[in-house]
């Protein structure tokens, strides 16, 4: 039973974990990096130490200074959120030496699971249906993945075995544009990931990419919390989720359900986790890839579950069984998750860095903000451009649709350009809202540009409305200070008159 735990971790989701770790009534510790000191985990942290430069292989991913800290805290448990060392096997093996608490897989499993080329490996021979690619085991040289590639087939996918979010990924779409692209894909996940492998996958076209949620104890119970639909993704990066998804049946879902937990199962899994699934146009589904930790896109299932994932972390990590039974996972209405970025839209996505001068947050019935930044926060080069996670629930997937649509209105940030606009343009996209796209819709389907783009008269009515804005800020702002007198100087003078009749 620990009782005080380091956060491995920055930004939103270690406010989210820190947040989480306050209602159980534990102690926290927080890391940082030279540029995060005045981070708003390390405010809300109970404790907090320097890790080192902002770089990563210099600050959050040094496992030698983490578990230092962890030692000279005295913190008995740590939770790695996502990326960094979460998905490090030889990391969560350091901390049980050093009987320090690990929230989240065993070693073992995030060896077997953790590693993609071998995940892929461990669910065939449990039968689960996996994307044809690469079947070997371990460290695979440029050379070796060059004669496989053909066998498998064009276009294809060189992945990261070590880590998600689309770093360390690249698409083939013939043998003359690989060499350079395994080079690329490998710089990238050995700077994320400090691991360098790769492997490769086929890439099925026209396919959508759904998750399962997964959650198992010591005991031997394993559950799934529904599926997530994290098809909208640009270059392999998910920027907008919900659940449930809109392509799934009731018979789909428990089909994929059941094979998500014989995959936890097939390498005794403890803790939270996901499993990935390419499902193609005529709902065959296969197996893409395990996520040992916690994602980003937790809350949406969180919203329509109303389970607290990250508490579910801590209690399991601490032995004790899973609060929820597989018959008692409810799923209440429909909730839609938008990756808020400091990037610019209608620039090719570049990402934008500088001081946040104002940010308003929206708020009412059915929203929620998962955030680690304030007026004042500076948006560095150093990590990834998320500023928040905007999370929306509506009754139903339209009511969610208009209640998305009312938030992006409100949000304001000052500062960084962000990719507001890409999400309120597609809030109003016809096939979005028809729940007709796949993973390529972004790229192939999709444009920032509006019927009204060419009309300069857009320009000027933008500029107008700026200023309308600014003029009611300011007037809403002033303070009109009251009379020196009780009364108006007509009622003064009034009374001074019947004074000297």
């Amino acid at each position: 039973m620990f009782k005080k735990v380091l956060i491995a971790n920055r930004g939103e989701i270690a406010v989210r974990i820190i947040r989480a770790c306050r209602e159980l009534g534990l102690e926290t510790v927080a890391v940082f990096s030279e540029v995060d000191r005045n981070a708003l985990h390390v405010r809300y942290a109970d404790e907090a130490y320097l890790l080192g430069p902002a770089p990563s292989r210099e600050s959050y991913l040094r496992a030698d200074k983490i578990l230092d800290i962890a030692k000279k805290s005295g913190a008995d448990a740590i939770h790695p959120g996502y990326g960094f060392l979460a998905e490090r096997e030889d990391f969560a093996a350091k901390c049980a030496d050093l009987g320090i608490a690990f929230i989240g897989p065993k070693p073992s499993s995030i060896a077997a699971m953790g590693d993609k080329g071998k995940a892929r490996a461990t669910v065939i021979k449990a039968g689960v249906p996996v994307v044809p690619g690469t079947e070997d085991v371990g460290n695979m040289t440029n050379e070796d993945l060059l004669k496989i590639a053909p066998t498998i087939g064009f276009p294809l996918l060189i992945k990261a075995t070590a880590g998600g979010g689309g770093k360390g990924m690249r698409e083939v779409k013939s043998i003359g544009e690989m060499p350079a692209l395994l080079e690329s894909a490998r710089r990238e996940a050995e700077s994320a990931f400090g691991d360098g492998n790769v492997y490769l996958e086929k890439l099925v076209e026209g396919a959508r990419h759904i998750e399962f949620q997964i959650l198992a104890d010591s005991h031997g119970n394993v559950i799934h919390l529904g599926e997530r639909e994290c098809s909208i993704q640009r270059r392999h990066q998910k920027l907008l989720e919900e659940a449930p998804s809109p392509f799934m049946d009731e018979e789909l879902r428990e089909k994929m359900g059941s094979v998500a937990v014989k995959s936890a199962q097939a390498v005794d899994y403890v803790n939270a986790g996901t499993i990935e699934f390419l499902v193609d146009k005529d709902k065959n589904f296969y197996f893409l890839e395990m996520n040992t930790r916690l994602q980003v896109e937790h809350p949406i299932t969180e919203m329509i579950t109303g389970v607290d994932i990250v508490a579910e972390q801590i209690r399991i990590a601490r032995g004790r069984q899973l609060s929820y039974t597989q018959d008692q996972i409810k799923f209440n209405g429909h909730a839609i998750e938008c990756r808020v970025n400091a990037e610019d839209p209608f620039n090719n996505f570049i990402p934008s860095t500088g001081r946040i001068a104002h940010s308003l947050l929206p708020t009412g019935p059915g929203v929620r903000v998962d955030t680690g930044v304030y007026p004042g926060f500076e948006i560095t080069p150093y990590y990834d451009p998320m500023i928040a996670k905007l999370i929306v629930w509506g009754e139903t997937r339209a009511q969610a649709i208009l209640r998305m649509r009312r938030a992006l209105e409100e949000y304001r940030i000052v500062g960084v350009r962000t990719n507001i606009p890409f999400h309120q343009t597609l809030m109003d996209s016809h096939r979005f809202m028809g729940g007709q796209f796949d993973t390529r819709f972004v790229e192939e389907r999709f444009s920032m540009d509006t019927e009204n783009a060419s009309d300069p008269n857009v320009e000027i009515a933008a500029i107008l409305a700026t200023l309308v804005a600014h003029q009611q800020t300011e007037r809403s702002a002033r303070i009109f200070r009251p009379n020196e007198r009780d009364t108006s100087n007509w009622k003064w003078v009034g009374r001074w008159e019947r004074m000297h009749r």
